[in-house]
């Protein structure tokens, strides 16, 4: 990738692009630009898919632009530059990372590891599917430990369901749906301990969205050299990359070998240009966290208002309690232009709602409270 100049790139922190900018750019950059702008003009509020409403950096939209010519080659780009970023920015090695065809590759990469001889795995419920989905098709056990009274994952609780079988432990931190997170103290004892005899999986899928002192990632227990801890990171969250597919893997490189072996997908060139940009772009990141932020703080003043319970969020999205079968309320929602999240049992009168711009929150506000306030007021009085 050429240098390329924040000046003529970004303003206020990659929320706008220069008008001299535009004219530089070729018409595939222009036409991306323009297909962005038109976005502010919205007929749905798209709260449902957890995806950056501000869609990738201007910076990797550069760098996407200046990779187009390459497209017609397998190799080259930026992909060993790319693992040396992250692995350097997580304290690791480039024998510790992997790519993957979003985390989702690293994710059933991990099923298929804790599925090599039949056993089982543990996860806490309601949690991500992607890995457990994958290890069940394949010859696994899936053993669910629900969430404790606070929805919170009960890591005492994850110990006793281990059994002698137990091939995997798999945890998401920050959790989905449920935003919260693992004490980072009690987590790093859990996973000192377990990994001695069998693998730990974490997804860090929104690791770059926490702000809780209490968190942290589990990237220095596989620095210090522990050998059965795998996790997974992506760019499809954060780095608005959801529709380039570009996620990593971290563990002991012994593991990420094995890794390796078995992926079965290739990243493509605009994708590793995109995160490579992308990566280094802190203020794109800074922008995002702090629009998602304002959102954030848009629809937590109205469950407050509503008297409704809430889980505080440590991600792009939230998750709260309506009272209404969540399929009936989807419904509902998608007559007015509103996409909210999918149902997940046993939480079927909760609601996932990804975070939009904020003015798409603010109208997402107003359409919930005209529609449901008055039902949800009733039934709690």
């Amino acid at each position: 990738m050429k240098n390329i100049s924040r000046r003529n790139i970004l303003l206020s922190g990659g929320a706008l692009i220069g008008a001299s900018a535009i004219h530089s750019l070729s018409p595939l950059a222009t036409s991306l630009h323009a297909a962005n702008e038109a976005s502010n003009v919205f007929d749905l509020v798209q709260a449902d898919s957890n995806e950056n409403p501000y869609g990738p950096s201007r910076v990797a939209l550069q760098a996407i632009n200046e990779a187009m010519n390459l497209t017609n080659r397998y190799g080259g780009g930026n992909r060993r530059n790319l693992v040396k970023l992250l692995a350097a920015q997580n304290g690791l090695t480039s024998d510790h990372v992997v790519l993957g065809t979003g985390s989702g590759e690293i994710l059933k990469t991990g099923g298929l590891m804790a599925s090599w001889e039949k056993g089982s795995v543990v996860c806490v419920d309601p949690t991500y599917q992607d890995l457990v989905r994958y290890a069940s098709r394949v010859r696994s056990e899936i053993i669910r430990v629900p969430v404790d009274e606070n929805l919170a994952c009960d890591l005492d609780a994850v110990a006793r369901a281990i059994r002698p079988d137990t091939k995997m432990v798999y945890l998401v931190n920050p959790n989905n749906p449920v935003p919260n997170i693992i004490d980072k103290d009690k987590l790093k004892d859990f996973v000192i301990e377990i990994s001695k005899d069998r693998l730990v999986f974490i997804d860090e899928a929104y690791f770059e969205y926490v702000e809780d002192p209490n968190y942290a990632s589990m990237t220095d227990l596989i620095a210090d050299g522990h050998r059965n801890i795998i996790i997974s990171r992506t760019a499809s969250k954060i780095h608005g990359l959801a529709g380039l597919n570009v996620g990593f893997g971290f563990a002991h490189p012994e593991l990420i070998k094995v890794i390796e072996e078995l992926k079965t997908g290739k990243n493509n060139i605009l994708g590793i240009e995109a995160a490579y940009a992308s990566y280094q772009d802190q203020e794109f990141q800074n922008f995002s966290r702090r629009k998602n932020k304002e959102s954030l703080n848009i629809v937590e003043d109205m469950y407050k208002e509503l008297g409704v319970r809430y889980i505080k969020s440590n991600t792009n999205f939230s998750f709260f309690e309506t009272g209404i079968p969540v399929q009936e309320l989807n419904a509902t929602l998608l007559e007015h232009g509103i996409a909210s999240g999918r149902p997940f049992p046993p939480y079927t009168k909760w609601s996932r709602v990804s975070m939009d711009k904020p003015e798409h929150m603010q109208r997402y506000v107003q359409v919930f409270k005209r529609l449901f306030a008055k039902r949800i007021m009733d039934s709690s009085s």
